[in-house]
Order: structure tokens, then sequence, then C-alpha cells
């Protein structure tokens, strides 16, 4: 047989070698392999995390839509705050490219209690709004509990409370007996409403029929908000209407906007904080990485003496190198497999706590293994080199 055919490891051969080294040092591999895992599983949750978020905040704009406009009296030309006129919101129903309209008008000077027995200053800055029956449909809003407003009731004390409103005053059913003090009249709770994320003004509102608050309060009918469904093919056409609609005679203090807008920035802003948390995990994948370089310089040193046996029996210095990368590598790969598998957990584990589906990108976890072999690659590199230097008698010879 010749020396060549002697000396040759195949691919598996030199994969078994590479294993054994790390499995004689069991303690010294997982304290490495850890370091690699922690970076990986940091950079795998925050972007499971992120993804989950963002397809979470994606499916809530697609259910809410992003054509809702909000109209507003903005400050007035010689100060103080505008008002809209009464009929603002018949207006923009008749706008061309509206496609529902209703609002809510605030009822000033009016404070909501639990009961007569409350202290006048705490109010619990609930605001009294008297409301479209249109507006649950247009703002795309639900009930928790109980039954939205309809031409009957609103002529009636009746009030929907908002989902804040509610547990400020500490109500958590609707119906017979359940009352609430408004303007010094008791109001019968006959719904409550669970978070309205494009308009979060209505979860600290208590909400009456306008009828009601017109014959209780003296309600003028100004509306405070006008809330518009726009086609989303003319939805800038119709926002550039807006204002001369609800106020032709003074469109500079009306001020328009869309609530989706938002939720969009909220979507960049996290997107952001996620490139911060990126670079975070890729700060302790790189510690770890010194970690496994660390390991395999002194696995070089502590077995020089098997190195120059392996030397001496024929193993070629390419040999030498590849068994030390091997090792490095397949340490790496241990670390970033299961950094993966914990990221995955942790990103599933939070999803789930926040009612989120989980959302775990497979080019995130292909990346981080793919990331560790790179740096399994490069931290024993100059390790391996070293134990390929060593000279057969110069490696024998070490205690």
């Amino acid at each position: 047989m010749s020396r060549r055919s002697r000396v040759r490891l195949s691919p598996a051969d030199m994969l078994r070698t590479g294993g054994a080294g790390l499995r004689t040092r069991p303690a010294r591999v997982f304290l490495s392999a850890l370091g690699i895992a922690i970076g990986i599983a940091a950079m795998v949750s925050v972007v499971g995390i992120s993804s989950s978020g963002r397809a979470d905040l994606d499916a809530q704009i697609s259910r809410l839509g992003t054509n809702l406009l909000t109209v507003g009296p903005g400050d007035a030309l010689l100060g103080g705050k505008a008002e809209l006129p009464p009929e603002a919101t018949a207006m923009v129903r008749r706008t061309d490219g509206v496609r529902q309209a209703t609002s809510t008008a605030r009822v000033d000077d009016v404070s909501v209690y639990r009961h007569d027995r409350i202290p006048k200053g705490e109010s619990g800055g609930i605001t009294v709004h008297a409301a479209d029956l249109e507006l649950l449909t247009v703002l795309k809003a639900r009930l928790a509990a109980g039954t939205w407003l309809n031409p009957a009731t609103a002529r009636y004390p009746v009030v929907v409370l908002g989902q804040a409103s509610a547990a400020r005053l500490g109500i958590t059913r609707v119906g017979d007996g359940v009352q609430v003090l408004i303007g010094g009249v008791h109001h019968t709770v006959i719904a409550i409403l669970a978070p309205v994320e494009l308009a979060p003004e209505i979860d600290t509102a208590a909400l009456v029929g306008g009828p009601s608050a017109r014959r209780l309060f003296g309600h003028e009918g100004h509306p405070t908000t006008v809330y518009v469904r726009a086609d989303e093919e003319r939805i800038d056409l119709v926002r550039s209407l807006l204002a001369p609609t609800a106020n032709p005679r003074s469109p500079g203090e009306v001020q328009v906007s869309r609530p989706s807008d938002a939720l969009a920035a909220k979507k960049l802003a996290e997107q952001a904080f996620t490139g911060l948390l990126l670079g975070l995990g890729a700060v302790a994948l790189v510690v770890g990485g010194v970690g496994v370089a660390n390991t395999m310089v002194i696995s070089v040193l502590e077995r020089r003496g098997e190195i120059g046996l392996r030397r001496a029996l024929g193993a070629n210095r390419g040999q030498i190198r590849g068994q030390f990368l091997v090792e490095a590598v397949l340490l790496s790969v241990l670390g970033g497999v299961a950094g993966a598998v914990l990221g995955s957990l942790v990103t599933a584990g939070y999803a789930t706590s926040q009612g989120w589906q989980t959302v775990v990108p497979a080019t995130a976890v292909a990346g981080g293994v793919a990331v560790t072999v790179a740096i399994g690659t490069i931290a024993g590199l100059w390790p391996a080199v070293r134990a390929a230097r060593l000279a057969p008698t110069e490696a024998l010879a070490a205690p």
C-alpha cells in the first residue's frame, strides 16, 4: 500500500475525528457553544418577535382598513378652539368618494360618576360624547358586551362605555340595574366597547344618543370628530376636499388626519428598534466567536502530543488543519442550532402571550446557522493553521 493511500481521509472520517475531539472536553464545549447559542437565540428571537408583531399589525391594518379619515376642529383664526358647524357630517356624506360618514360630539361640562357619593373632582377623566348610530360600523368597532344604540334607545338615558371608561368605573357587566351618573342623571349601561384601535379617544368616552344629549344637556350638535370612510383609490382626493366641505366658511380651521398613518409609523419605529436589537445580538455572537477561538487555541496547546503522534503516523499538515477546523465549525454549528431552537421557542412563547400568530422567518433560522458556520471557520482558522505548523518532533517532545 502506498504512503498516499495510507494517509487519505474521507470527509466522513474528518467529521468523526473532529467530533471525537469535542467529546473529550464536554464541559468546555458546552460553555463555548453556549456563547454562540446566546447570540443566535438573541438574533432569531428578535427577528421572530418583530416579524410576529408586524404580521399582527398588518392583519390589524387590513381588518381596520386604511381608508378611514377623521375631521375635527382646529385652532380658530383669532385664537381659541374652532367649531365644526352642526351640518358638517351631512355635508361630508355628500362628498364625492365618501362611502360612509359619522360623528361624535363632545358634551361639555358634563361628568360621569359611578354613583352620587363620588367626590365631584374624581370623574376619572371620562368624557361624554353624543354618538351617531353609524359610529360602530364606520369605525369597525366591536362590542365586548351588550347592544349598540338604536333609534329607540338613543332617545333615552342609556350609555355605551368605552373599554377604559368601563374599567375606571369598575363596570364589568351591562343591563338592568347597572347605571352610572351622567350630568346628575342616572343612565343605564347598555353596552361596553372592545378597544377601538383607530379611534383610541372612544376608549375613554361615555357615548349617549344625540336626541338624549340634546334633551337632557342642551347639546347644540356641533360635531367634535367626523369619521369618514373613503374609496381607497380616491382617498387623497377626498382628503383634500374634507376641510372646505366640513366648514366652507373657514376651511383653515379644520384638521384632517388619517389614523392608519399612526399604525404605519408604529411599524417603522418597530423596524428601527429591531435593527438596534439585532446589533446587540451580533455583538453577543462575536463574543461567542471569540470564545470558540479561545477554546480551539487551548485545545491545540493541550493536544500537541496527539498532533505529533498523528504526524509521525503519516498525517499531513492539511489533515491536521482540517481536523481542527472541523472541530471549530462543529462547535459553532452545535451552538447555532441550539440558539436557533431557543430563539424560536422564545418567539413562540412571547407571541402566544400577546395573542399573536407565531412567525419565525426561515431566512432568520437558516441565516443564523450560516453565520455560525462562518464564525466557526474564522474562529478555528488560526488555531488550525498553528496546529498544522507543529513539527512532529516538537509536538512529541511537548509535555
